[in-house]
């Protein structure tokens, strides 16, 4: 095993979460393990650095609850500790990261809640529970719905709030079925779009990641393209937005030979522009070797010395032959 035996747990009671469907919201506090990755543990060999990104330590989690798993987008808060995660089941969860400097180690705090459609029906029941990505807005959050292809809007508080939808365009309708909206950006002044979405691949180019502009305000709310260039069947998961200006992309490649694989890539968000290609840097690239699985989720936060602190978190797909991990890397260049 890549990781320590040793289990700090964050045991939260409370309420038991009921839902069929047809009622409002229930916020549920969940129990959630955390098996520490020691920072010599993340690759075989004990290396930390890899070019300008250093590992500060991770996190194998593991609940009771049936809920728990699937997690496909995720924000930190700039106090680098409370989270909103979505999954997918079309389920929030919230808590806090609790951490030795920048090195994670438990959960505490957790709870869970069905995404709401509208008061009395959730995105379950919608068949909406397909969510793959989040992001925060100035007033809320956005959030991407893959198969249905729509992106929709929550207040500041989107545990027990219902949703809105924001954009269900055919640019998106025209992905394919389990390749939609992998990655969701809203630019500080929404500049060069409000909403920026990226495909995880493109139905019809092998070679490049379908990116789209949109303006919900604007009829029709499309008001551009891009696309990434797709390097080595790698397809894109999650992307976030620096406050220094970069937009840092999240991509996993998995195939039956090579197992799973994950890449980091940076880029100016200026790059972004009709018609733009955009390759960008390669951060980081590790493969099954490495305690990675399969990497949907990324936010960016800033810790007490001023350096970018990038979580990382896993899609487990409910399966007991997944993890969820919690990873974070400083970069340090």
């Amino acid at each position: 095993m890549l990781y320590s035996a040793g289990v700090s747990r964050a045991v939260i009671t409370g309420l038991l979460l009921l839902w069929a469907g047809g009622a409002q919201a229930q916020v549920a506090p969940i129990e959630v393990n955390a098996t520490p990755i020691p920072v010599d543990r993340f690759e075989p060999g004990g290396a930390r650095r890899f070019g300008p990104l250093e590992f500060r330590g991770g996190l194998v989690l593991s609940s009771p609850s049936a809920n728990f798993g699937g997690i496909s987008g995720l924000v930190v808060q700039p106090d680098g500790a409370d989270f909103r995660a979505i999954t997918d089941k079309g389920m929030w969860l919230a808590g806090r990261i609790e951490a030795e400097g920048d090195r994670p180690t438990g959960i505490s705090g957790a709870q869970m809640a069905p995404m709401l459609a509208a008061k009395d029906r959730s995105f379950a029941r919608d068949k909406r529970g397909d969510v793959e990505s989040l992001a925060r807005t100035p007033t809320g959050y956005v959030v991407g719905i893959e198969r249905r292809q729509e992106v929709w809007s929550f207040p500041a508080g989107p545990l027990t709030a219902p949703g809105k939808r924001l954009i269900a365009d055919p640019a998106l309708m025209a992905l394919g079925n389990n390749e939609g909206p992998e990655a969701l950006l809203a630019p500080p002044g929404a500049t060069p779009a409000p909403i920026i979405v990226i495909g995880e691949q493109s139905p019809s180019d092998p070679a490049v990641l379908p990116g789209f502009l949109f303006d919900p305000a604007a009829k029709p709310a499309l008001i551009g393209r891009f696309t990434i260039t797709r390097v080595d069947e790698f397809s894109a998961t999650d992307a976030a937005i620096s406050d220094d200006g970069q937009v840092y992309l999240l991509e996993r490649r998995y195939d039956a030979l090579r197992g799973v694989a994950l890449r980091l890539r940076r880029f100016p968000l200026a790059e972004i522009r009709e018609g733009a290609v955009i390759t960008g840097q390669t951060l980081l690239q590790a493969n099954r070797a490495a305690s990675i699985d399969n990497m949907e989720a990324i936010a960016l936060h800033r810790n007490a010395a001023g350096e970018l602190i990038i979580t990382l978190m896993s899609d487990d797909n409910f399966s007991p032959l997944q993890r969820t991990l919690l990873l974070r890397f400083a970069v340090v260049e």
